[in-house]
């Protein structure tokens, strides 16, 4: 019979039930007497044999609803059982008061309780035994740990427990103005590196981006230790995560490659809550049975983690299955409510359902039902799941723990629907909850929410220090010390820039070859990252996949078809390019894993990511809003940028705003350059200011691909360069009655130029500025007005200083929309007429003139600009 069983027909009528109990005695009966092995490899040939006959029939990707690792496969737990719930039933504590002080003085500050009350055991059983700070046997850095968003205030109740954060921070939990003006720590809402620099590693707040970023900081471990630069084989990336989160595309996106390049590094724990915000994850199914077979389908190693020990005996007695049967059926909207309900409701609603199921809890009574744990909160079934994960090899590992949102929280938050964003607790409901973690607090204390520390000689605090002790210390820690990889002379990579005789190239090539020659470099070279998402032929690049290689955790198991050819595609297990294919999100990431390694290992990498300028902020700006959070260190290369230069491509491709996008982050640098000896000065700037005075920046750089004749750099520019502007040339009569100033940025300048000649042949005098920069020269405007409202002395601003030395109406233009250069508009000096020209509006396909001409920003459209503010005419 032909079925699928993805089709309608997931569960046929059995036709011949005798048949089929002889197949699966015959199972049985090879698993009894030649083990698990042998049984596998009958089943793969079985299905070998049904594939070959075209039996439609695909396995399900899901097993049974019960723990991966039975009660008899589980190693004995190696730590104080009960030392360490005391500690967590503390944390939990500490976690709630913390939220409810701040929200008890200011009600608007918000927080979350019910996401950490699900997640502490998973938490605490990494703490105590797996999340390594750096040992002998975890050398370096240690692991990379993501925590999940919403239970921060659990990870800062342990700090204060470790002694790095005292009750006066946690009191200002929120408060990150406040709380250093009285003398405390303000604490940050989640993980952010760019608020708690010492503190947090990873920012996890926005759903979706710790997922993809764990799995590409994964991988770059590995391309650091296979490029023979540092040994990562002995750490690992750990990251928890929410179900509710699995559903972000991020989340997904990277799972292939996860399994693909083998990062057996990498350990994922889902905690499986089953509920979000609003609702059940899967109201109407069960998401942990989906995440299992999404996960298995795409390679990884799924660990299930449901049921905690007090159901061994349970199952155990399920001779035949109505248990494990009865789990399976029950989706999770109600599986939410079970949780919410008391033992006499999961007595009458689940057990009872038949007499099977109700004769196993016969001896229970409904107390000892209600206390029936799910496995995220068992410490042992914990221990079990992630002692199995940290020693597969081959695989990526996912465990998928089973939790109660809000667990403890009794009947004020336990599996309720608002639990999310639950944040008011009664008096009852606290001391209730103090009973059931059995709490050492008075009810005053419970009243006050005071905060609770055992003494430092306490059988607690000695096991929760020489726990961390022997992983290598505290977590997390953020680290900035980094060598200082020496940048060359500007001169030994750029001369050809720097000194241009006027030869007609791109900025972009121009940038290969710059990047070529910097790779070359005896020092530096080795440490710079090229990445590219598949674009690399169209920059030019292809020169340099022979020259440095492709990175291929495998090398490189084929004849590629141009083997014999100079451009040959060449991809090598040292190989130093990252291509990523057409991936985004994921090329960012692996600029971002690149961009912090001085923190993240110790050791400072130069990544260079080169992309379409419309598919960088556009399309991943909130990847890289969370790089900037996380203090990067690296240049994003903006290729084929502006509106007008990529021609033919038309809306999708042409980009207008990316500047716009950039001004907004404040440690992103953005420059526009129009000009190769530009380029080099800024490049050359970036990379002694990032690596050698290791200053949190980064840059965004945008490049044409448009030919034109390149000029010398100008003597003594340099400085006027970074800081967003020069005066290029002046350009028509000295002495002319009428006077213009131009402004114009990347690849507008030319047109600027050519506008001022045909201005200068209609009698005007012009000066023509090169602006580099226009975000640099506005918050360099912000600082002189900030420095004034303070009463301190400040220069002008620089653009205010160089159109003092110019005369005349002024008018701006450049490939990005208008409010681009309308950013300094406040800067111009009194009395000259400002007037901006830019590409607002939608791209479309035809050559530079025609949508120059369109969009307005051509040499004549400058000169009409010219000619009207001016009042005279052509």
């Amino acid at each position: 019979m032909l079925m699928n069983t993805f089709g309608p027909n997931r569960n046929p009528i059995d036709i011949d039930p005798e048949e089929t109990g002889e197949w699966r005695e015959a199972l049985r009966a090879v698993l009894e007497t030649q083990g698990p092995e042998r049984a596998a490899f009958i089943l793969d040939a079985l299905r070998d044999q049904a594939r070959r006959d075209r039996v439609r029939w695909i396995p399900r990707m899901e097993t049974a609803y019960v723990n991966t690792i039975g009660a008899d496969e589980q190693p004995d737990f190696p730590g104080d059982l009960a030392l360490e719930q005391r500690l967590c039933a503390i944390m939990r504590w500490n976690a709630i008061a913390m939220v409810l002080r701040a929200n008890a003085a200011y009600g608007e500050l918000g927080g979350h309780i019910a996401s950490y009350a699900s997640a502490a055991d998973l938490f605490e059983v990494g703490f105590n035994h797996f999340f390594h700070a750096g040992s002998a046997s975890c050398p370096g850095r240690g692991d990379l740990v993501f925590f999940q968003p919403h239970s921060a205030p659990g990870v800062y109740a342990r700090a204060f427990l470790e002694g790095r954060l005292d009750a006066h921070d946690l009191a200002h939990y929120r408060q990150e103005l406040r709380g250093p003006a009285e003398g405390a720590r303000g604490l940050s809402s989640y993980p952010h590196p760019y608020l708690m620099p010492d503190f947090w590693q990873f920012p996890t707040g926005s759903m979706g981006i710790g997922p993809i970023s764990s799995i590409y900081q994964a991988r770059f471990m590995r391309y650091l230790t296979h490029r023979n630069l540092l040994d990562c084989a002995s750490r690992k990336v750990w990251g928890v995560f929410g179900d509710g989160e699995m559903d972000e595309p991020e989340s997904m996106s990277a799972l292939t490659l996860a399994a693909r390049e083998g990062l057996d590094n990498l350990v994922w724990v889902v905690n499986c809550n089953l509920q979000r915000l609003d609702g059940p994850v899967r109201g109407n199914g069960r998401i942990i049975g989906e995440l299992e077979r999404l996960f298995s389908g795409a390679g990884w190693h799924v660990i299930k983690v449901l049921w905690g020990s007090d159901w061994d005996g349970l199952f155990a007695r399920d001779i035949d299955g109505a248990l494990a049967n009865a789990l399976a059926e029950t989706v999770d909207g109600q599986m939410q409510t079970f949780a919410a309900k008391d033992g006499r409701y999961n007595r009458e609603n689940f057990f009872g359902r038949n007499d099977a199921l109700a004769r196993l809890v016969q001896g229970l009574t409904d107390e000892q039902i209600d206390q029936l744990r799910r496995g995220g909160h068992d410490l042992v079934k914990i221990h079990a799941a992630y002692a199995a994960a940290a020693r597969h090899a081959g695989q990526p590992t996912v465990i998928l723990a089973h939790t109660k949102k809000g667990y403890g929280m009794g009947s004020a938050g336990q599996g309720r629907m608002t639990t999310h964003s639950h944040k008011k607790f009664g008096t009852n409901d606290l001391l209730a909850f103090r009973d059931r973690f059995d709490l050492p607090l008075s009810d005053a204390q419970i009243q006050d929410l005071a905060f609770y520390k055992p003494a430092d000689d306490s059988p607690e605090m000695r096991y929760l220090h020489g726990r961390r002790k022997a992983l290598g210390g505290y977590l997390p820690s953020r680290r900035t010390d980094a060598d200082r990889p020496p940048v060359p002379p500007c001169d030994s990579y750029a001369r050809f820039a720097l000194a241009s005789d006027g030869r007609e190239i791109s900025t972009t090539m121009a940038f290969v070859r710059m990047l070529g020659s910097l790779m070359k470099d005896a020092a530096l070279g080795p440490r710079v990252v090229p990445i590219v998402a598949d674009e690399a032929r169209t920059f030019g690049m292809a020169n340099l996949f022979k020259q440095v290689g492709i990175y291929s955790s495998v090398g490189q198991r084929y004849e590629p078809e141009d083997i014999g050819s100079m451009l040959s595609y060449r991809e090598a297990r040292d190989g130093q390019i990252l291509e990523e294919g057409i991936s985004e999100a994921g090329a960012i990431s692996s600029w971002v894993a690149a961009a912090t390694s001085y923190s993240v290992h110790g050791i400072a990498m130069l990544p260079f990511y080169i992309y379409y300028s419309m598919f960088g902020f556009q399309r991943v700006g909130d990847l890289i809003w969370a790089a900037a959070d996380q203090r990067p260190r690296g240049f994003l290369i903006g290729a084929t940028s502006g509106r007008t230069t990529l021609a033919g491509e038309g809306l999708q491709h042409q980009d207008g705003t990316s500047h716009l996008h950039a001004a907004t982050i404040p440690n992103c640098k953005a420059y526009d350059p129009a000009f190769a000896c530009e380029l080099a000065v800024i490049v050359d700037h970036g990379m002694r200011e990032m690596l050698e005075e290791q200053q949190d920046v980064f840059y965004y750089i945008t490049v044409m691909n448009e030919n034109y004749g390149q000029p010398p750099l100008p003597a003594g520019a340099n400085e006027h360069i970074l800081r967003g502007g020069y005066l290029y040339a002046g350009i028509g009569s000295a002495q002319a009655s009428e006077r213009v100033t131009l402004l114009g940025s990347g690849a507008i300048l030319p047109e600027v130029l050519r506008a001022a000649e045909i201005l200068a042949g209609l009698g005007f005098g012009c000066d023509v500025l090169s602006i580099t920069s226009w975000s640099e020269l506005a918050r360099d405007g912000r600082r002189a007005e900030e420095a004034g409202l303070c009463g301190e002395p400040a220069d002008a601003p620089h653009i205010t200083q160089l159109l003092r030395h110019c005369a005349g109406p002024v008018i701006a233009a450049s490939d990005y929309v208008r409010a681009v250069p309308e950013a300094i508009r406040a800067y111009v000096p009194q009395g000259r007429r400002y007037f901006t020209l830019g590409t607002d509006g939608f791209g479309r396909s035809d050559t530079r003139s025609e949508l120059r001409r369109f969009f307005g920003v051509d040499a004549k459209a400058v000169v009409d600009a010219a000619l009207a503010v001016s009042g005279a005419s052509a």
